[in-house]
């Protein structure tokens, strides 16, 4: 019964390990795409952001751990080796740890990085010009896409240097509202009205970005919370396992 049990343990402890490894894949994967994509919100920040480029390196760094701790978990329960069986469980609880902890500090500064947030937008409209950059072009796809001008509001804009120094009237051609009769509509850049009664969306972008982030931060939140109950669970079963383990038997793993 007690032999039963522990194959039991070891078979469930590899499958664990596997599903650790996806989710450090998940997870260094995600890492990958918010410092890589161009073509979100994210982009626009991560130029202006060294905070959000760390939290990219963070997330890669977990990940990568993650999954090579997941292979050596599945090592350990395979072949009962104590010694990766307590390396791992060590791994574990510096890796859970260091989750509780960030987590606890994006907790805290959640209105510092808002501010931050909103300077860098506020920032980069300022000095926008419309060329081929990548953090304007994507500003650009938001206005277009989430059919919004400005962060607060169209009026944001008039800060910018190029509009408020020119004599005639422009405007972003991405907040340009396509139910509105008129010409062609340019995708970037500014564009020229004859009138002050400019053919623009009038809300905001914020309230869009924050929905689209509190829904990516769900998707995040769903996933750590699933790696921690992991990690906790293998934690359990690497000890039982390790405790049970009376003799190592080293002849049992392939050699190459």
């Amino acid at each position: 019964m007690g032999k039963g049990c522990i194959t039991a343990t070891k078979y469930f402890l590899f499958l664990f390990n596997l599903l650790f490894f996806i989710f450090g894949a998940l997870i260094m994967g995600f890492g990958l795409w918010v410092l890589l994509d161009n073509q979100s919100f994210i982009a626009v920040l991560q130029e202006s952001s060294n905070t959000l480029k760390v939290a990219s390196y963070i997330l890669i760094g977990v990940g990568s751990l993650s999954m090579a701790m997941g292979f050596f978990g599945c090592i350990g329960a395979i072949y009962e080796i104590r010694c990766l069986l307590g390396l791992y469980f060590t791994c574990l609880l510096l890796i859970l740890i260091a989750q509780v902890t960030a987590a606890a500090l994006i907790y805290f500064q959640r209105d510092r990085l808002k501010f931050e947030m909103s300077n860098i937008i506020k920032g980069m409209m300022v000095n926008y010009t419309g060329q081929n950059r990548t953090t304007e072009h994507t500003w650009d796809y938001i206005q277009r896409t989430m059919k919004c001008c400005g962060w607060t509001g169209p009026g944001n804009w008039s800060d910018n240097i190029w509009i408020r120094n020119s004599s005639q009237i422009l405007y972003p051609c991405s907040c340009r509202n396509d139910s509105q009769p008129g010409t062609d509509i340019k995708e970037t850049g500014l564009c020229e009205h004859l009138s002050t009664d400019l053919p623009v969306y009038e809300t905001g972008c914020i309230s869009s970005v924050e929905e689209w982030l509190l829904e990516n931060c769900g998707v995040i939140l769903g996933i750590c919370v699933a790696v921690a109950v992991l990690e906790l669970l293998g934690m359990i079963l690497s000890m039982c396992l390790c405790k049970s383990v009376v003799q190592e038997d080293y002849t049992k793993v392939p050699k190459y």
